[in-house]
């Protein structure tokens, strides 16, 4: 039995992440440099490494979350632009999903119930990383390498780990949410 529901698991991420692709599609102008028929689009700001000023669709869900949790606004907002570029449909190959890229074991263990609802999702993203902020003693870059790699990476490392995409992603988050303030 549980090879079937592994079976529709995976239908069910590839049915989310296909209308992801479609939503996605029709949400955003085609811009210069964009991969249109591929699973990689990028916005002219993507490519120019402009901020995303965010999505105003969530602004009030970040900013409750924001005060909730103690951490900058601007971010949540840059989490959400490296993880999903604000697509709430989002799944990506490992698994994890929504605005804020959460992993299914992550997700439940955060009390989110369903990860492709925006609230529950940045909510959850947000009480995530305020975790791994106090597990880091409030240092963003360790705290952002632990919400890409894991912390127990950062701990093995003793710092950011070596990974490029690690390295990659939190020069990328706090280059967008410090370009905001």
């Amino acid at each position: 039995m549980t090879g079937i529901a592994d079976n529709l698991q995976r239908v069910l991420r590839r049915i989310a992440d296909i209308e992801a692709r479609i939503g996605d599609a029709s949400d955003r102008p085609a811009t210069a440099g964009a991969h249109v028929g591929g699973a990689f689009r990028r916005t002219l700001a993507e490519v120019s490494g402009a901020p995303a000023r965010g999505d105003d669709r969530y602004a009030d869900i970040i900013a409750r979350a924001a005060q909730q949790f103690g951490l900058r606004p601007a971010l949540l907002r840059a989490v959400i632009t490296a993880e999903s570029h604000f697509n709430p449909h989002a799944v990506s190959r490992a698994g994890a999903m929504g605005l804020m890229q959460l992993m299914p074991g992550t997700a439940a263990g955060l009390g989110v119930t369903n990860p492709f609802d925006p609230e529950q999702n940045i909510f959850g993203g947000a009480r995530y990383l305020r975790a791994q902020l106090d597990r880091f003693d409030g240092d963003e870059r360790l705290a952002l390498a632990a919400y890409n790699a894991g912390p127990g990476a950062v701990k093995r490392y003793h710092g950011i780990p070596p990974f490029s995409e690690t390295q990659h992603y939190v020069t990328r988050v706090l280059s967008l949410a410090n370009s905001e303030e």
